[in-house]
């Protein structure tokens, strides 16, 4: 769990127990999406911090309140978690326009975004900014036709041309790295720093084949 969920979690559990309801730690981690033993774990760490008092309730149930502690480590977490969003947001744009810049600098003209989200949005800002051609948005997983203007595709093959792959997915990079590294030149693959994509080492002895749905 990177930092930023970290603090989104602190928060979202703060802002669960401050209306000192009666709950369970399995709604809580329902509400939070997370495990009920990591549930379990960030209860016992606030309560020790004094952030949250425990009340007994029917049916071995509990109450949580907030401290005026508690209180204020809440709106302390929503700042720095602010803060770290707008650095992340002005990283990941930045990075992504120097991809672009670079890969102009290669030829490369027309670009597919590969993973939708947040992270993606950046991408076409930055493109933007870049002058770069997105073609479209792959991903297998979509539910819709269109995204933001662009078409997204279930598959490459329907991209028609482009010149090269933009790591897009915030979630599992490396999974959509590793999902279209056979499809494109290793040159052709785009990931900016921040997402962190290791790229294996290519055999020397493999065919150079041209991947498909290039157009040269």
């Amino acid at each position: 769990m990177g930092d930023k969920t970290k603090i989104r979690t602190q928060i979202e559990l703060l802002s669960a127990l401050e209306q000192g309801e009666v709950v369970t730690q399995m709604a809580l981690s329902k509400r939070l999406s997370v495990s009920v033993g990591l549930v379990n774990a960030l209860l016992k760490r606030v309560t020790h911090k004094g952030l949250v008092k425990a009340k007994a309730a029917p049916y071995k149930r509990w109450a949580y309140y907030l401290t005026p502690r508690g209180f204020e480590e809440k709106s302390r977490l929503v700042a720095e978690y602010l803060e770290a969003s707008l650095e992340f947001y002005r990283t990941a744009r930045q990075e992504y326009r120097s991809l672009f810049v670079r890969g102009r600098e290669c030829g490369f003209r027309k670009f597919v975004l590969v993973g939708r989200g947040e992270v993606a949005e950046i991408a076409l800002l930055a493109a933007v900014e870049s002058d770069a051609e997105i073609v479209g948005i792959l991903d297998r997983g979509a539910n819709t036709e269109r995204l933001n203007r662009l078409p997204v595709f279930q598959s490459l093959d329907e991209a028609g041309d482009w010149d090269a792959l933009v790591i897009t997915a915030s979630r599992h990079p490396q999974e959509a790295f590793e999902g279209v590294r056979d499809q494109a030149t290793d040159q052709q693959l785009l990931a900016p720093p921040f997402l962190h994509v290791v790229r294996q080492p290519v055999d020397s002895e493999a065919p150079d084949v041209a991947p498909r749905g290039t157009k040269r």
